[in-house]
């Protein structure tokens, strides 16, 4: 049997829904989600294999104006994703103007001679009308051999999008074994879950500045996976915030922390959270590529 693969990018600004598309897409939570901007930091591939055919979805951070060494590499990650791949899909949310952000991202596309593919998400939150209006506004920039509205939350419009995905696949062996749905090693998946916790359950910009280091990663002979975890943030202050009064903060983060991580691995789970301080963590080079975000 003939086999054939697509590589195909995932881009677009903060909080558009790429992450909640490609979990959508593989079928199972793969990557992070949460109502925050800048969730997801790394590349992220999800794998899509469908009889003879092989998608992979690069799932990439939020395109946006880097601040710190952490946001320089957040931004160059998503430049070099559009750079040899089949095709480039951009993700928009229904609003009848380009930005400036998605401006950059079709500037780069057509640069790299990219083929690519509008996705207009969360078409369940606007009207039809308003949805044409976008749709003319994109269209006359040329760059697009589709425009396709979706909603990631729903998967309308989904289907159809694969359909044009399958247009890019060309002949060539699998890439990934036909069971595996990311190129994620488990304890990494690990640490972007907690760090999806502490997202989901602190403020302001207490959760940007935490990173999630999985120090311990072992299967007893039981199936029983053992998994020590520390939690850096940026200041002191930060630490007793996210530990909270009598340490029940840390227990909320890490019951919801473990429940996601037993699901993922499909066994019983024990998770041991420590909190540490590495100040301004975010705008060193050591240890930004330390904890693991690496060009």
């Amino acid at each position: 049997m003939n086999t054939k693969t697509a590589i195909i990018t995932i881009a677009g600004r903060p909080n558009v829904g790429k992450s909640t598309l490609t979990n959508f897409l593989v079928g199972e939570k793969i990557a992070i989600v949460s109502n925050k901007p800048q969730t997801t930091r790394n590349r992220i591939c999800g794998i899509v294999t469908k009889g003879n055919s092989q998608y992979v979805f690069v799932d990439t951070p939020g395109f946006h104006k880097a601040r710190t060494k952490l946001g320089d590499y957040m931004v160059n990650a998503v430049r070099d994703s559009i750079s040899d791949v089949d095709a480039t899909i951009l993700v928009v949310e229904p609003i009848a103007s380009i930005g400036a952000q998605e401006e950059a991202l079709i500037e780069n596309i057509v640069a790299k001679h990219c083929p690519a593919i509008l996705a207009i998400n969360k078409i369940d939150t606007v009207e039809k009308d308003k949805l044409l209006e976008v749709i003319a506004v994109y269209a006359e920039t040329g760059v697009f051999d589709a425009i396709i509205p979706i909603s990631a939350k729903t998967g309308d419009g989904v289907d159809k999008l694969m359909e044009i995905c399958d247009q890019y696949a060309i002949e060539s062996p699998f890439l990934f074994p036909d069971d595996v749905t990311t190129d994620q090693p488990e304890r990494q998946v690990m640490a972007e879950i907690i760090r999806e916790k502490l997202l989901w359950c602190l403020d302001k910009e207490i959760p940007h500045g935490t990173a999630v280091e999985i120090t311990t990663f072992t299967e007893r002979d039981n199936g029983i996976i053992d998994i020590d975890a520390t939690i850096f943030c940026e200041k002191a202050s930060h630490k007793g915030i996210i530990i909270g009064k009598q340490g029940a903060m840390l227990k909320k983060i890490s019951t919801m922390a473990r429940n996601d991580c037993e699901k993922f691995m499909g066994t019983k789970v024990y998770l041991t959270t420590w909190v540490k301080v590495k100040e301004n963590w975010r705008d060193s080079d050591f240890l930004v590529k330390n904890f693991g975000y690496r060009e």
